[in-house]
């Protein structure tokens, strides 16, 4: 349930999770739940309008099932070649991508996209 109107968060999983050496490599998949379910519980912190989160996983990580407040993406192949997707399909809506990836970062800048680092949905 897209709404045109709210903020479209794309999150990259990997990167956010990988951003806290917690013991995420032993379970790739529980990290990625354990990061959809503190985005479903806390949102997008310090943004009160409303929001639409997509979370894009890969390798490991994929088959995580969506929640209600998270929209979970499985990327086909490369994360960020589908996160840049995202983005270039927004059609003009705001766009917000969290990640820390440098090359990521450039090309969903160039679509107009902002970007934000892990530390914005993780403590």
């Amino acid at each position: 349930m897209a709404d045109n109107s709210a903020l479209l968060v794309i999150v990259d999983a990997a990167n956010v999770v990988g951003s806290v050496p917690d013991g995420w490599w032993r379970d790739r998949r529980g990290a990625a739940e354990r990061l959809r379910d503190r985005l479903a519980a806390d949102g997008l912190p310090g943004h009160d309008g409303p929001v639409e989160i997509v979370l894009v996983v890969e390798g490991a990580a994929r088959g995580v099932e969506s929640v209600p407040g998270v929209r979970v993406v499985d990327a086909p192949g490369s994360g960020d070649d589908h996160m840049v997707e995202l983005a270039a399909a927004a059609g003009g809506r705001p766009v917000l991508v969290v990640t820390a990836d440098r090359e990521l970062r450039r090309r969903v800048g160039e679509l107009g996209a902002d970007v934000t680092g892990p530390r914005t949905v993780r403590p």
